[in-house]
């Protein structure tokens, strides 16, 4: 099974650069989707008619802004959205699909923003999500995958000396809320597997032609509890395809 992530900066625009034939090559047996930027129904206007895949989306209150979803071959045996807390449910970020074998989280992480203006509120964000995790955990193993919106250590991003503490997605307090979710057992599936690999990112700036220069970020993950782990066969990031300032990533899971 592959499962792929894809923060698509709005699935309208998306559509118009050249996204069919992107899922072609990528060949999703699930793919999710953060930043759709669109209510439910515009979301089921714009991908709902591929062929052999079911929709499940999460739209934001606000139009135009946010939003996640999700297109899989297998039906999920229950699907939940939000966090259940009405505060952080407002912003469609989070969809959790359970499966027979693990339950599928897919989330959009809040941006601190210019000046860091909503840390405080990602803070909160962060240990409700962490929470939330460890509830459906108790249940089945969780896959997370999205748009984390933070680089974990400094290979993960082009410039951190440049960055710490400065920037939006690379301030101590952002690490600290994802190595409370690695303490707490979820392991990247990138860095387990290309623990050395530098210079792979998932999303570049629009401004000074950071791409072609290859100045990114990663924040783009998918996080596995430990008992998914040996299912994990492989975990890769298709930095070649375009269409978005982010680039999808995947795993593939052999399930036993």
């Amino acid at each position: 099974m592959r499962i792929v992530s894809w923060n698509v900066n709005g699935i309208r625009a998306v559509l118009k650069k050249d996204f069919f034939q992107s899922f072609e090559a990528l060949a999703p047996d699930i793919i999710c989707f953060q930043e759709t930027k669109a209510q439910c129904e515009q979301v089921a206007e714009a991908i709902g008619s591929v062929e052999g895949y079911e929709l499940f989306s999460h739209s934001a209150i606000r139009k135009g802004y946010s939003g996640t979803a999700i297109l899989s071959k297998a039906s999920p045996v229950n699907v939940e959205y939000g966090l259940g807390i009405e505060e952080h449910d407002q912003e469609g970020r989070v969809i959790a699909a359970e499966f027979d074998k693990f339950i599928l989280v897919t989330v959009y992480t809040p941006n601190s923003g210019n000046e860091l203006k909503r840390l405080p509120y990602r803070q909160e964000w962060d240990a409700a999500f962490l929470a939330h995790l460890k509830k459906l955990e108790a249940k089945k193993p969780v896959l997370v995958c999205g748009d984390l919106n933070v680089a974990h250590k400094n290979i993960d991003l082009a410039r951190p000396k440049e960055n710490y503490n400065k920037s939006a997605g690379f301030t101590q307090k952002e690490i600290d809320g994802i190595d409370n979710l690695v303490e707490a057992g979820f392991v990247d599936t990138f860095r387990h597997h290309y623990p050395d690999t530098t210079d792979k990112y998932t999303w570049w700036s629009y401004r000074a032609g950071a791409r072609p220069r290859n100045i990114g970020w990663r924040i783009d993950y998918f996080l596995a509890s430990k008992a998914l782990l040996p299912m994990v066969c492989d975990a890769n990031i298709h930095d070649d395809i375009l269409g978005s300032d982010h680039c999808p990533v995947s795993v593939d899971l052999k399930l036993t």
